[in-house]
């Protein structure tokens, strides 16, 4: 058996241009355990990245015993990465949450069901009657399962009134969001992974794919080491095992990708690569757009980068004239301060082209989590379930005809709250009642001194829902345990749209219950009502929440209606019926058919839907520019480093499961901090050395290993929550997506 710590990637099935990806399946048994003694095999697909591979979970004496990837899964041909083999099933057997805990004389102590409930609808009544809905805010995941999040969605919408809903995902994928709409008037990934099997170029940007997506990434080496290599190009500030391979590597500094982006544009259209049919029947925008890039020659953008002028023309000329083109984006361009401006210009290369669509050809605006993509169709993360307009009063009422309520109910006079503002009104005491399901944001979001601050005031009621004790549960007032995958039944989506069903494989611990029949019993003991009197939720079990999002998103771009548990039941299904969307060229911008009216890239202003419906888009896609800004905060004399946070390969979010699998955990035990060769050089530094690293808002302190991050910049894994990362980033965001700006810290460094 092939030790995946050492070899991440596993072995390779190179393969040439056109030909289908080899199957390899990839298998991880407990000791004692073979394929043959296993007492069964329960269908689902991996929940430790995007990707969503498909697998089985080995069952042996009512434990989950291992994990094999399947063969005949479309998004993964039968492999899997480390964190898939070790974190998915091995975490499960640690120290879980099994039962209720409240606070008493500032302890938790393990309590009942009831107990624990009647304290949060005790408390959530009591809110709503003296302060309303707005006192209520929920903080959610990108882990849960589409069922959990359309019914905490319903409940919060229909039920309580409250526009105070998101999730993490605010923290990693909202730009990806933020961008598809912006150009293409609703949600939902144009390409698809089988394009990598297809594509003459890739470009990754800001895109570590060799730590994030590593099933993806085995399958760009198998194009990379087979006939046909397509060329590759990567825009990211350090030389990842991504950039090592690399045709051209770019690496800007952080907080410049808009003018790097402006530049690849500019070198497009001043080289004609352009397919000027494609355009005029497809857009609206060129002529805007050409006039916003053209001041950004190569050499004003190797001034603005600190890049090679000849590098930046060498990409551009590989986009523009190579037949098919694949690019994918990631963190690098989502968690930076011009991230939604940056990523509409990927977008809008593959629609100066015309290479949106086709086989080989088209964007992939990545997700990092398993079930992002859920929250956004759902409604959990704020937006309208369905990808319906909150902007646009008829989406509304096609919702409370759907659940029965008053259309004033459900919260549509403003944008729906993000992330960031959720918990700036829970610091300024607006929101008192604050319910955080599966993610750890005392590790996760920005500013750490003050999210601890936030979490422990006294006028703040928080419910923690989770598998496991984290940092975020010890400053709970209830804390109640939940199932994990394996342990209950439901859907989720992966970045390019394909629906899995994982299958419950064996009973939660003690008594710990699924986020569903959490939210159910919420709902059950709230009293929600319709407008007729009976319950709001009408469903008592996952398939039955399952059909009820079905028929919301009926006629809508990510229409679930033909897809069912049975058929789901044969393998993955992508949602919209084909691989690939807008192969015909429509797309989904009609004035009372899209998603969202749109933006003004560079302040963040809503475009008004009387704005919007003069410009006539009716199916033609947006070309959308704007200049670029220096980031909020740079380098100066007492901070003259910039810090980048990211991913490490063998860790997932906040370690909460990853941490717990023995060989994941040894792999990478600690946090440290990743300098240049030259910057180690100027500060004194040999590898191994202890650091303070220091910015504005706290310090860590962490090993130095010197290596891969251009000169001026270092990296530090954001996974721990000890010398957490986060300790040094700070409360900015997209003025779009509204996504944090991780990728841009001012620091200082000091051996101790």
């Amino acid at each position: 058996m092939v030790n995946r710590i050492d070899d991440i990637w596993g072995p390779r099935t190179p393969h040439a241009r056109d030909a289908r990806w080899p199957v390899r399946v990839d298998l991880e048994l407990a000791d004692g355990v073979t394929e043959s003694n296993v007492d069964r095999w329960v269908p689902s697909a991996c929940v430790l990245c995007s990707n969503g591979c498909g697998c089985d979970i080995a069952v042996k004496d009512g434990r989950m015993v291992g994990v094999r990837g399947r063969s005949g899964d479309m998004v993964n041909h039968g492999r899997l990465g480390p964190k898939g083999l070790y974190g998915s099933w091995q975490a499960h057997r640690t120290d879980r949450l099994t039962k209720p805990r409240v606070r008493r004389g500032g302890e938790l102590v393990e309590t009942d069901w009831d107990t624990a409930m009647g304290e949060v609808v005790r408390r959530s009544k009591a809110l709503l009657a003296e302060h309303g809905p707005l006192s209520h805010g929920f903080y959610t995941s990108g882990q849960l399962f589409l069922e959990e999040y359309y019914t905490l969605g319903v409940i919060g919408k229909a039920g309580l009134g409250t526009p105070h809903m998101d999730g993490n995902t605010r923290l990693c994928t909202a730009t990806a969001a933020a961008a598809l709409k912006e150009t293409f008037g609703a949600d939902g990934q144009p390409a698809c992974h089988a394009d990598v099997d297809l594509t003459d170029a890739m470009f990754l940007y800001g895109h570590n794919m060799a730590a994030t997506q590593t099933v993806l990434w085995a399958r760009v080496l198998d194009r990379l080491e087979g006939p046909d290599r397509p060329r590759l190009v990567v825009v990211d500030p350090r030389r990842t095992p991504v950039a090592e391979r690399a045709d051209v590597h770019l690496a800007p500094l952080p907080g410049t990708n808009q003018a790097l982006m402006n530049g690849l544009v500019r070198a497009v259209i001043a080289n004609d690569w352009v397919d000027h049919d494609y355009v005029a029947a497809h857009t609206l925008g060129f002529e805007d757009l050409k006039a916003v890039v053209e001041p950004y020659t190569p050499e004003h953008v190797a001034e603005i980068c600190r890049i090679s002028p000849v590098d930046l023309l060498r990409a551009a000329e590989i986009f523009g004239t190579t037949g098919r083109v694949l690019s994918t984006v990631l963190q690098g361009f989502y968690q930076s301060h011009q991230a939604t401006a940056a990523s509409c210009q990927v977008n809008n290369l593959h629609l100066l082209r015309g290479l949106i669509g086709r086989p080989g050809s088209g964007v992939l605006q990545m997700n990092g989590q398993p079930t992002a993509q859920n929250t956004r169709e759902s409604g959990a993360n704020g937006d309208l379930p369905g990808f319906r307009n909150w902007d646009n009063p008829d989406h509304v009422d096609e919702l409370a005809r759907l659940w029965n309520v008053d259309p004033l109910t459900i919260p549509h006079w403003a944008p729906p709250t993000h992330a960031m503002q959720i918990w700036r009104y829970a610091e300024q005491g607006t929101i008192r009642f604050l319910w955080i399901s599966a993610t750890n944001p005392a590790v996760s979001l920005p500013d750490l001194a003050r999210i601890r601050d936030v979490l422990r005031r006294e006028d703040l009621f928080v419910v923690v829902q989770d598998g496991f004790p984290t940092e975020t549960t010890e400053l709970a007032d209830v804390v109640l345990p939940a199932a994990l995958w394996g342990e209950k039944q439901g859907t989720f989506t992966n970045a390019t749209r394909v629906v899995h069903l994982s299958e419950q494989a064996v009973q939660p611990p003690g008594e710990a219950r699924s986020d569903l029949d959490i939210f159910l019993d919420y709902a059950r003991r709230m009293d929600l009502r319709d407008r007729d009197g009976a319950p709001l939720i009408k469903w008592k079990d996952a398939e039955g929440a399952f059909d009820a999002w079905r028929e919301c998103s009926r006629g809508r771009p990510c229409d679930y209606t033909d897809l069912s548990y049975e058929k789901l039941r044969g393998g993955g299904i992508p949602w919209g019926g084909a691989e690939r969307l807008y192969a015909d060229g429509h797309f989904p911008t009609a004035a009372d058919y899209c998603e969202d009216f749109g933006h003004d890239l560079l302040t963040g202003a809503s475009v008004t839907p009387t704005e919007y419906k003069a410009r006539r888009p009716d199916g033609r896609a947006f070309l959308k520019a704007v200049e670029h800004t220096p980031p909020p905060e740079q380098p100066s004399e007492d901070y003259p480093l910039l810090c980048t946070t990211g991913r490490s390969v063998y860790h997932f979010h906040t370690r909460t499961k990853t941490a717990r699998a023995p060989e994941l955990q040894q792999a990478a035990p600690n946090p440290w901090v990743e300098v240049s060769p030259t910057d180690a050089e100027e500060l004194g530094l040999a590898h191994g050395d202890l650091v303070r690293v220091e910015s504005p808002r706290g310090a860590i302190e962490v090993p130095v290993r010197i290596g891969r991050c251009r000169p001026g910049v270092v990296f530090v894994p954001f996974h721990y929550g000890f010398q957490a990362a986060n300790e040094l980033t700070r409360t900015q965001w997209d003025p779009v997506s509204k996504q944090p700006t991780f990728k841009i810290s001012a620091v200082r460094i000091r051996k101790v």
